[in-house]
């Protein structure tokens, strides 16, 4: 991880982490059903930029680094981390 991304990166979780703190507010006051739901969505959207925006960072700075140094081993073990988690979040 590229040392520029990690605060951008950690005030994105701090948030999510608000938001998450917030939901379980919302269920110890026994807010309505919609109203919680609607804020677990807006977490699940918030948690899929983060991933982005990690998924973005791995591919410029690792998979590049990987690439430009013309080692073909270490090219296809990081293909091959691409593979494997994008294989696991498909289950």
């Amino acid at each position: 991880m590229d040392h520029h991304d990690k605060p951008k990166l950690r005030n994105r979780l701090n948030r999510i982490e608000g938001q998450v703190r917030g939901v379980g507010r919302m269920v110890e006051e026994g807010r309505y059903c919609i109203d919680v739901l609607t804020q677990v969505r807006a977490i699940r959207a918030a948690l899929g930029r983060f991933e982005s925006e990690m998924l973005k960072g791995h591919l410029n700075h690792c998979i590049e680094d990987a690439i430009v140094s013309g080692d073909i081993e270490e090219q296809r073990r990081k293909a091959a981390e691409i593979i494997q988690l994008l294989d696991r979040a498909e289950r």
